[in-house]
């Protein structure tokens, strides 16, 4: 805003909407303070009017490690505390990767306020200290909750299998209840009692006592979780079988049964559980931890003259930096001495070194070999390529796929469900039950609280994010949006820009037939001599071929360009005229002996020019655009994934359809302008399909922006492209079926998760209730539900783990990717 103009429109604009009753802007503090019914309008809503208006309002995203996490109610708790501060756009809390993503307006809200609601909702928040990166911070919290859950499941599992032994063997083997009663009396089950006691009491309050903590916390904030249900159901077989042991006289004799194995042991389970799902989880961001180590941690700069050794984050924009061989490149530069080969396979998959001299650009990460480097730094921190393909990866990681909606809505209501089950469960029970109806009634219980923990519902959609995109990572293949992996394996067309992305973007020449008594290097070298002279993109393409054969070009004499037909001048003692059929005419030669030639090279897509040297007939050239390598196959694999492959270009129609006749194209769009492009998109969308557009993320930004899923090529730096969905690095065109079938692949992986993990609690929550009972005379003891509670969850780990396998239809050796990244995972 610059005038009091811009404050009328703001004001006016925002008080357009509905249910807004004061919009005040403030120029000199850049503010505007509305007053709104939240029933009638959102703050989004609010945001958009501002952008209406042609002002950018503020709006500042932040990521925050959380601890203490579980399960997908503790995720919507978190998630649902954030949301309710003012000023909060958005929060996306990921259990996989425990961080929050907030989105908020910086003059309503700040962090301070996100961490004090997090910890309000019973959780912690990882500080950084001074000197310390987020990634050691957050691999020294999973380290230290490991080492928590270990020694924690040690001293559980010390105490529950004496527990388990005591109270499972005179059930399981009835000799040996046989023999403790002949030797002991009937007095013996009673001292038992005490033994179990004794035995069950340090497990309950030492490594159960988190899940009294968390779980009390969960009830009191009215959203209990799986530490609530674990809490209740633990604590009812414990305190059930505290008061027998304690007071035998108020229960009846057939109830008089101790179940403290059942707390016991289902306590020991579940760490057990959560340690091994620990253990996965830190497998899962594998990938995440080899791209930070990457990073150089200290630079070499040189200031009048003298070397000084600093950290990293510590070098600026403008500095000189040294680098000597055997060393990584600690920041984006461009060289101003030296001379070396770099291995940037890192980010271009290319195996070969790239050599670098004075004006080449450098890479943060890459690795120095043979020589020492000077270069100017151009980018640092957050701005370098790598820093960006690391946050492409975690923005990918911390997102939502629209399948996970499904999950938020379910789990949402779940624990409130299974309360109520196990309510029920216990009601049917004391009244259905007959003598035993209180064992019934407890053991069915605490089985239906125990089975029902909604871990795997609140890993089966992150854990499988986290490792599809960290193996897209090592495809070469940059997902900016989580989304897109959902998105992308939706698509039915893939249509593809012509120039840079089928194509190499640069002509080249193609063909040169020389006609009897004329040497085709010396045609070829006096041709390049009077092109020299020539701007035309055709021109340079043949002077470019000419010195990559080792040619000596002379400089051209009385050199003239007739635009629209072609060029003259003299090389020595030689007259040289190139051009098109109508300047051939022109001049009086006749081309018709080449025709069926030059009609040949046009339908193959080539453009056909002639050169006449002293007057002579002496040459038909073609020069084209050729086809990247790898264009050919990554078609026919799109077809062979079963999708329609279209052409987008600006090129003539004729040209456009050799091309097509080349690679099996099923539909072609020519002659389209730049602009038209995201029209040229519409145009297929109106046919009912979702359309993926793969362009080189420049000139193509509109219809990347309008396609269904943007995939842009990149071009080994140049990665923070913001109108794609989806990034290749490397530019090679094979990523694409290579992204394609990682996303279906990645999709199947969510959806057998979430079968799992739904279709465990539909089918087991009956049972622990006792359905079977009548039929079967079956019951599930709390014992077989925590551990298969614990299993519900591992499946799903393990599950997702199996992406790391993933095969694409281009592998290792045909593509040129990031593999090195995380290629040694696990």
């Amino acid at each position: 805003m610059t005038c009091a103009a811009c404050v009328n429109r703001v004001e006016r604009g925002l008080g357009k909407l509905e249910g807004v009753a004061l919009a005040s802007v403030n120029l000199a503090t850049e503010r505007a303070r509305v007053v709104y019914d939240p029933e009638k309008t959102t703050p989004q809503a609010l945001l958009e009017k501002v952008r209406e208006a042609g002002y950018t309002p503020e709006v500042a995203e932040v990521e925050l490690g959380i601890t203490g996490m579980t399960c997908a109610a503790c995720v919507n708790r978190v998630e649902q505390a954030l949301q309710q501060l003012d000023g909060v756009l958005e929060a996306r809390v990921n259990l996989a990767t425990e961080r929050a993503l907030v989105r908020y307006l910086p003059a309503s809200t700040g962090v301070a306020q996100f961490k004090r609601a997090i910890r309000a909702a019973g959780y912690g928040v990882l500080e950084l200290g001074r000197g310390q990166e987020r990634a050691d911070l957050e691999r020294e919290a999973r380290a230290r909750e490991l080492a928590s859950l270990r020694r924690a499941l040690l001293v559980a599992a010390v105490f529950a299998l004496p527990l388990f032994l005591i109270a499972m063997l005179p059930m399981l083997f009835p000799p040996v209840e046989a023999w403790l009663m002949g030797t002991f009396g009937h007095g013996v089950m009673s001292a038992l009692n005490w033994v179990m006691l004794a035995l069950a009491t340090p497990i309950q309050f030492g490594p159960g006592l988190r899940f009294y903590r968390h779980g009390w916390r969960s009830l009191r904030s009215g959203s209990p979780d799986m530490n609530g249900l674990v809490m209740i159901g633990t604590s009812a077989a414990y305190f059930y079988s505290l008061g027998v042991v304690l007071f035998p006289g108020l229960f009846p004799p057939q109830a008089r049964h101790a179940y403290f194995e059942a707390a016991g042991v289902v306590i020991t389970l579940i760490l057990l559980g959560k340690y091994l799902e620990a253990i996965a989880k830190g497998r899962t961001s594998e990938a995440m931890r080899r791209l930070l180590s990457l990073q150089a941690k200290t630079a070499r700069i040189v200031q009048d003259g003298l070397e000084r050794e600093i950290p990293v984050d510590e070098v600026l924009v403008g500095d000189l930096v040294q680098v000597r061989p055997g060393e990584k490149i600690p920041v984006d530069g461009v060289v101003v001495a030296g001379q070396s080969y770099v291995d940037e396979s890192m980010i271009t998959g290319e195996p070969l070194p790239v050599y670098k001299t004075e004006g080449a650009p450098v890479v943060g990460g890459t690795l120095n070999q043979n020589g020492t480097l000077t270069f100017r730094a151009t980018a640092v921190g957050e701005g370098t390529v790598l820093a960006q393909i690391i946050r492409l990866v975690e923005n990918a990681q911390a997102s939502k796929p629209a399948i996970q909606n499904l999950a938020d809505r379910v789990v949402a209501v779940f624990v409130p469900i299974v309360l109520a089950i196990a309510a029920l469960t216990a009601g049917v029970w004391l009244v259905l039950g007959g003598e035993n109806a209180l064992t019934y009634a407890l053991v069915n219980t605490v089985a239906v609280l125990i089975i029902a923990c909604p871990c795997a519902m609140g890993l089966a959609t992150p854990v499988s994010i986290m490792v599809g995109t960290g193996k897209a990572a090592e495809l070469g293949v940059l997902f900016r949006r989580g989304e897109a992996l959902q998105t992308l394996q939706e698509a039915r067309v893939i249509a593809l820009d012509k120039t840079g992305t089928l194509t190499q973007g640069r002509p080249e020449l193609t063909d040169l037939e020389v006609l009897e008594g004329f040497d085709e290097a010396e045609v070829l070298r006096l041709v390049a001599s009077v092109e020299q002279k020539s701007e035309h993109p055709l021109a340079r393409a043949i002077v470019r071929a000419a010195r990559s054969r080792g040619l000596e070009l002379a400089e051209p004499e009385d050199f003239e360009a007739f635009p629209g037909f072609g060029v003259r001048g003299r090389v020595g003692l030689y007259r040289v005229e190139v051009g098109a059929d109508r300047y051939m005419a022109q001049l009086g030669l006749e081309v018709h002996t080449l025709a069926a030639l030059a009609q040949k090279l046009a339908e193959a897509g080539k453009s056909p020019l002639y050169a006449a040297i002293n007057g002579k007939l002496a040459a038909i050239l073609a020069v084209a655009d050729p086809l990247k390598p790898g264009s050919a196959e990554a078609v026919a694999a799109l077809h062979r994934l079963g999708l329609r492959v279209a052409m987008i270009t600006g090129d003539h129609t004729r040209t456009a359809q050799a091309i097509a006749r080349q690679l099996g194209l099923d539909e072609v769009l020519a002659e389209v302008l730049p602009h038209g492009k995201a029209e040229a998109v519409r145009t297929l969308q109106a046919k009912g399909h979702k359309v993926a557009f793969v362009g080189d993320g420049i000139n193509d930004a509109p219809a990347l922006a309008q396609a269904d899923v943007g995939i842009a090529i990149g071009t080994g730096t140049d990665v923070a492209i913001e109108t794609a969905d989806v990034i290749l690095i490397s530019g090679d065109l094979r990523g694409v079926p290579n992204a394609l079938a990682l996303s279906r692949a990645t999709l199947r992986n969510i959806q057998l998760n979430l079968f799992w993990a739904f279709a465990y609690n539909v089918l087991l929550i009956p049972v622990a209730a006792g359905a079977l009972y009548p039929l079967t005379g079956w019951l599930l003891s709390p014992v077989l539900a925590g551990a298969a509670m614990g299993l519900s969850s591992l499946f799903v780990l393990s599950n997702a783990l199996r992406l790391r396998a993933f095969r694409p239809p281009f592998g290792p050796g045909e593509q040129t990717t990031m593999g090195k990244l995380v290629r040694e995972m696990g």
